[in-house]
């Protein structure tokens, strides 16, 4: 059982968060989770070092949100320049360009057709949705089948902490709890990188393989095996659980590589003293940081007194409920009994938790996405109920305040608000910090205008490849 203080997280460091890949004998596989490095990897060392503005159109009282149904407003894509940049093969290491083989290949799927870069297209901030009809969910491979949570980002992934409970003192009582904290994936079953790239291969509503003999065939097929052996060994395929969890481990070395965590924002530049915020954006970061107002930072963390880079990764990877509105064209959702309980479906969760924790206290609960490259990452929460970034700002500061915008009406015209969430765990839902301690007909924290700010300064964590697509006009400067 991992049981951590809510500081320690905050001091790990990018050498232990990430990948280090330098190795001697135990750097790579080490770092991975996946046993010690092999010597094929001592060879090598390196330091890795759109929405509208204006105000969002209110959904009618008898409606859900907006939904992000229909595909006909894809994400926005980098520049053919970029993109050329983004998918360069050009001084990666023979364990990374493997890694690079594995996303990219669209043949270990069941049936073939889908790869990791699928869902995580490198013109699309590696998010994506593999084609899917309904933009929130992605399809698999098998035909007419889709996921139920949106893709999360594969951007700056390498930094999240192993899965574990940590402790967190509640401001009002002075009570200490253990809460969870860190892991891949949104419900945080995956402690590394290489764990995580193991699951879509075998999941059903993905890449589909009965197995990991299947995955591990197909590689041995495939046109890069002698690079496998390269990298691993003759005997590279001798052990399917060996060569299945090097497979994960190749993925892993990729998606630890600069194009995956470039810090090239504008906001990093702002750091590095190199550029400077408009007034609006100013304006906006004020706004973010301000515990009285947007109190983003509470859970989109930085280190204020800190001009790094990776001390600003906008993510403390905590788990929180906020009672987004259900997504109904989701298709599981068109079962009336059907809820993602997030973290509290995760399989195993009990076992790892310490004595005295009540799991269902954590049921709606999803891990806090990092905010680097959210102006191009649309749709928005787990659910994707969110097509647009200003909608999803002003969720945030105007759930409470007018239920009636998010939420669908019952059979008796009452506002069913938390609707995505059966009523008995609608009290694990956050409704104490700024900015959802409000009630119907109160002032938002937010107002319109400093909605926009707050979406403008945003904007500024957009990394160069996709900067173009996240341009937005600065509604909130007249």
């Amino acid at each position: 059982m991992g049981v951590r203080t809510f500081a320690t997280w905050v001091g790990h460091s990018v050498a232990t968060a990430g990948i280090v890949v330098a190795f001697a004998g135990e750097g790579l596989g080490a770092d991975l989770g996946v046993g010690a490095a092999h010597p094929a990897f001592a060879q090598q060392a390196r330091s890795d070092a759109p929405a509208p503005v204006g105000k969002s159109t209110k959904p009618s009282s008898d409606k859900p949100a907006s939904a992000g149904t229909m595909s006909a407003t894809p994400a926005p894509a980098a520049s053919a320049a970029a993109l050329s940049a983004l998918t360069s093969e050009e001084g990666l290491s023979a364990v990374e360009l493997l890694g690079k083989r594995l996303f990219e290949d669209t043949n270990l799927s069941e049936p073939r057709g889908q790869a990791c870069a699928s869902c995580h297209e490198a013109g699309k901030a590696f998010t994506g949705n593999a084609g899917s009809k309904i933009d929130a969910v992605a399809a698999g491979a098998p035909p007419g089948v889709v996921g139920n949570r949106n893709v999360p980002t594969a951007m700056y992934a390498r930094f999240a902490p192993p899965f574990s409970f940590v402790e967190k003192k509640d401001e009002e009582s002075g009570k200490v709890e253990m809460v969870p904290n860190g892991g891949l994936f949104l419900d945080g079953r995956a402690d590394t990188l290489a764990k995580q790239a193991e699951g879509p291969f075998l999941n059903t509503r993905e890449m589909n393989n009965p197995s990991k003999q299947a995955v591990v065939d197909k590689v041995r097929a495939g046109g890069y095996a002698d690079l496998m052996r390269k990298v691993f060994g003759e005997k590279a395929f001798d052990d399917v659980e060996a060569a299945y969890g090097n497979i994960a481990v190749a993925i892993a070395a990729f998606e630890s590589t600069p194009r995956f965590q470039p810090f090239s924002s504008k906001f990093d530049a702002f750091l590095r003293g190199e550029a400077k915020l408009t007034a609006v954006e100013a304006r906006g970061f004020e706004l973010f940081k301000d515990p009285k107002k947007g109190n983003c930072l509470a859970c989109h963390v930085g280190k204020e007194d800190s001009k790094k880079s990776e001390d600003w990764l906008f993510t403390d990877y905590s788990y929180d409920a906020f009672g987004v509105p259900r997504n109904r064209a989701i298709p599981d959702n068109a079962k009336a009994d059907f809820f993602d309980k997030g973290i509290c479906d995760r399989e195993g969760l009990a076992a790892l938790a310490p004595r005295g924790v009540e799991i269902e206290s954590f049921c709606g609960a999803f891990k806090v996405p990092t905010l680097r490259n959210v102006a191009v990452t649309a749709p928005y929460m787990h659910n994707g109920v969110f097509k647009t970034l200003r909608e999803a700002v002003d969720f945030y500061a105007t759930r409470d305040t007018d239920p009636k915008r998010w939420y669908a009406r019952d059979a008796k015209g009452r506002v069913r608000k938390f609707d995505d969430l059966p009523k008995q765990l609608h009290g694990n839902i956050n409704v104490k910090e700024v900015p959802y301690d409000r009630k119907p007909g109160e002032r938002p924290r937010l107002s319109d205008r400093e909605i926009d700010a707050v979406v403008k300064f945003l904007e500024t964590l957009t990394d160069a490849p996709y900067r173009a697509t996240a341009a937005t006009p600065e509604r909130a400067a007249r």
